[in-house]
């Protein structure tokens, strides 16, 4: 546990006496030396937590025949097998190689270590059958297997193992039913989940003392579970989510007094769900969505201390919302459409202050709706659609500053439309459709940046404002007989005002002709053949951020002179507003190229950055669209792209290390969010120093998300895999990662080789295919080269981009950033570390000081 690095250190053959050998959390690098062989004595090995490579399980580990710890989790190792001769080390009790890229099977001369206690090599690619000598283990405590290509079914011999109490063979291809002398063993922990297993679950799993975990979701289990599954343990967690269990559903759950998390969601249940269970105060999380319950729904659940979610949407539950609901005041997300409960909604609703998911649509709840409702002030999402409220909806919402979604639909509110829900900043779905709202809409409204706008079927009047004035917003309107609109040939025309003098007659069309003018969305110029021409075609405008901006005189402005930049997607222009606030513009190409659709890569575009807030990320002020029209508006970046700067006009001269180390910081960071923080991550596929801006303090954002894709993993497809194969190249020449050329797969681990390629940029200064390589050689593979041959630091200083001043050049930094590209730029996917882990190596970097020696 501290920050050593480089090669693990070579020991002779005179450590003889060395008996326990611990270099864990660290950052060393490099292959196991051979050298360890001659510790003959050495019982307890811990290198896990490092960068080492290699084989996981060298041969020559097995000629440490005392040894009793094998620890080595949590590398990058080379792809390796599990050596056959591990029988040698016949006083083994732990082996710990969770994530060291193993493959192949487990050998069977595993089952001959009887003093083995815990196997865990949990998250490899180990394969075959688990198997079944493995029962002989008499003494295992702990088997791990999670997250592997495990086939075949689950041995009946592990009800062998009476000390094993430790079992998890989740996220495998399992098939089969589970063995009942497996389900009678007393284990502490159970966890089959993300598996092909059916059947029936044993009865004799509820006789188990020890149980205090039970995992079993996406499977195809069917039947009752136990009826007293519980009853003589104390159960924590209990998930048999996503599977086909029916009949009564257990009582005796919470028996210990302990259960925090009940989840059940998609089943066949055919009860009630138990009363009991609103007595069982450790509750916390609760996911019991269609699950076929239905029935009174308990009173006391809603009195629970520790609730924090409860999810039962889409059940049959009957039943009322009381007034003790308050004192469930931890609860953070109440899910409960999709039922049959009615009544009044209470006012104590109004004390759950960490409230952020309110959904109570598809019930049969009336009256009227609590106006302290809006002191909820965490709201983020309030869907009551579907029920039989009335009355007036509160006026005074401007405390819901981060509501994103609003849906009230097929109600019975009446009253005006609150106008200070245009001043909400985030709201971007707004459902007010089928009920009584009266009066005119409020202009306020066109405020928003909505992705979803209905106020149809109300008793709407007056006039359509200007910014609803356009041909995507009809249907959003439809359905009030007294709204007016000069542009719109679905409403009436609105009638002109009678002129009392010529004056005023002369002031009244001239209001009407401007009103008219600003009413039209996206009517603009736009060039054809190099020269713009008029069109009154209307176009589809979005804006994601607070502009301050119309779009005629955005549209009006790109023109030729502000052309500041033209590549394989479009053209980009510079277009300094009245504000004198300048935003880049980028104007897709119409049509497509041999390699791109071009609609394709403005919606990824759009979905990607649309949803997407960090600072090191460009934002996306808005989009527009309309016949054989698409463009794009971005904040504008003073300096341009890194590819620039770097290999442009300017040199790479204004660029000393500091700034290159803050750009690769700021880059990872941005990268970082998008595979870790962003839901689904999304994989960026095109990183490259033309895609990083920086703006004009030289602050890095990712950009050009054209060919962007949600990380979604479907049942049975490898971490990080893309859902599809791609057809056009994912990529530009030089950052396009290996396994590309034999997969035509993206991971987000293809990211982190473009991204290794950037960094190699930032150091050399030269091109990822610069001339100076020589035939098939890339900059990969130069800088691996050099570095090979290079014993010292400083033979390999020839890397650094000579026009960076040597004063100014932290050598300590430099050659750390280097071992992070080399990391970044491996041949195998899963030697790469993730974007989170390059972030936190290079920000263990920024507090070195400056070593020019």
């Amino acid at each position: 546990s501290n920050e050593f690095s480089g090669n693990l250190p070579d020991f002779s053959p005179e450590f003889t006496s060395l008996f326990s050998l611990d270099f864990s959390s660290n950052n060393f690098s490099g292959k196991i030396p051979r050298s360890f062989r001659y510790l003959s004595s050495v019982t307890v090995l811990r290198l896990f937590s490092n960068y080492l490579t290699g084989p996981a399980f060298p041969e020559f580990i097995t000629n440490l025949t005392r040894l009793t710890h094998y620890e080595l989790g949590y590398n990058l190792f080379d792809p390796s097998e599990i050596p056959t001769t591990i029988e040698k080390l016949s006083i083994l009790e732990v082996v710990w190689l969770t994530e060291s890229n193993l493959t192949g099977k487990i050998p069977e001369s595993l089952c001959t270590l009887q003093s083995l206690k815990s196997f865990d090599v949990a998250t490899n690619s180990l394969s075959g059958e688990i198997p079944k000598c493995i029962g002989n283990l008499t003494n295992l405590w702990e088997l791990e297997l999670f997250d592997n290509k495990f086939s075949g079914e689950l041995p009946e011999n592990l009800g062998k193992l009476k000390n094993l109490y430790l079992f998890d063979a989740s996220q495998n291809n399992l098939t089969g039913m589970l063995p009942e002398s497996l389900a009678a063993l007393q284990l502490g922990s159970l966890n089959l989940n993300d598996n092909l297993l059916r059947g029936n679950i044993p009865a004799i799993l509820a006789e188990n003392k020890n149980l205090y975990q039970l995992k079993l979701f996406n499977n195809s289990f069917s039947g009752e579970l136990p009826a007293n599954l519980g009853s003589k343990s104390i159960l924590n967690e209990f998930d048999v989510s996503t599977n086909n269990f029916s009949g009564e559903f257990p009582t005796t759950l919470c028996s210990g007094k302990q259960l925090w998390q009940i989840i059940t969601f998609n089943n066949r249940f055919s009860s009630k769900f138990p009363e009991i269970y609103g007595n069982c105060s450790s509750l916390s999380y609760v996911r019991i969505s269609n699950s076929n319950f239905s029935g009174e729904f308990p009173q006391n659940f809603w009195n629970l201390p520790h609730l924090d979610t409860a999810d039962l949407q889409d059940n049959h539950f009957e039943g009322t919302l009381p007034p003790i609901i308050s004192n469930s005041f931890n609860l953070s997300r109440l899910l409960i459409s999709g039922n049959n409960f009615s009544g009044n909604l209470p006012s104590e609703i109004c004390g759950l202050k960490k409230l952020i998911e309110l959904y109570l649509g598809e019930n049969r709840f009336t009256g009227e709706l609590p106006s302290c409702i809006t002191e909820l002030k965490g709201l983020q999402k309030l869907e009551l659609q579907g029920n039989m409220f009335s009355g007036e909806f509160p006026m005074n919402v401007s405390s819901w500053v981060q509501l994103t979604d609003l849906n009230v639909s097929r109600n019975r509110f009446s009253g005006e439309i609150p106008s200070q829900l245009g001043e909400l900043p985030v709201l971007n779905y707004l459902d007010l459709s089928d009920n009584l709202f009266s009066g005119e809409i409020p202009e306020e409204l066109t405020k928003l940046k909505l992705n979803e706008f209905n106020l149809s079927n109300n008793q709407l009047e007056g006039q359509v404002p200007p910014g609803f004035n356009n041909k995507y917003c009809v249907d959003g309107l439809s359905g009030n007989p007294r709204l007016c609109s000069s542009n719109l040939k679905s409403f009436p025309s609105c009638p002109k005002p009678i002129p009392v003098s010529f004056l005023v007659s002369f002031l009244s069309v001239l209001g009407f002709v401007l009103m008219s003018s600003i009413s039209l969305l996206c009517i603009t110029k736009v060039q054809t053949d190099g020269e713009f021409k008029k069109r009154r075609h209307p176009f589809k405008m979005v804006s994601f951020q607070r502009g301050g901006f119309s779009e005629q005189e955005i549209f009006s402005r790109l023109t030729e002179e502000n052309v500041i930049g033209s590549g394989g997607s479009g053209r980009v222009y510079r277009v300094t507003l009245n504000s004198g606030h300048v935003i880049a513009v980028k104007k897709l190409w119409g049509g497509e190229d041999k390699n791109m659709d071009m609609g394709l890569l403005f919606k990824s575009e759009v979905e990607t950055l649309g949803s997407v807030r960090h600072g090191n990320i460009v934002k996306l002020l808005f989009s527009c669209i309309g016949e054989g029209f698409r463009a794009l508006g971005y904040e504008y970046m003073e300096n341009g792209s890194l590819g620039d700067v770097l290999h442009g006009e300017k040199g790479g001269e204004i660029l000393d290390w500091s700034r290159r180390f803050a750009i690769a910081l700021g880059a990872a960071q941005g990268l970082a969010y998008l595979h870790h923080d962003c839901v689904p991550a999304i994989i960026h596929r095109d990183v490259k120093s033309n895609n990083i801006l920086l703006d004009d303090k030289f602050l890095p954002r990712i950009a050009d998300f054209g060919l962007a894709k949600p990380m979604i993993k479907p049942r049975g497809m490898e971490d990080g895999e893309s859902a599809e194969a791609m057809s056009r190249i994912a990529g530009s020449y030089g950052y396009i990662a290996p396994e590309y050329g034999y997969t035509l797969k993206v991971t987000e681990k293809s990211d982190v080789y473009s991204f290794g390629v950037v960094l190699i940029e930032l150091v050399t200064g030269k091109r990822p295919n610069d001339a100076s390589f020589g035939e098939n050689m890339d900059i990969v593979k130069w800088m691996t080269e050099v570095v090979l041959q290079s014993h010292e630091f400083d033979q390999a200083k020839q890397l650094i981009d000579p026009r960076m001043y040597p004063d100014t050049c932290n050598y300590k930094q430099i050659k750390k950033v280097i071992e992070i590209a080399i990391l970044c730029t491996s041949a195998s996917p899963a030697n790469r570390p993730t974007m989170r882990r390059v972030v936190d190596m290079l920000k263990d970097q920024v507090t070195l000081t400056v070593d020019t020696k």
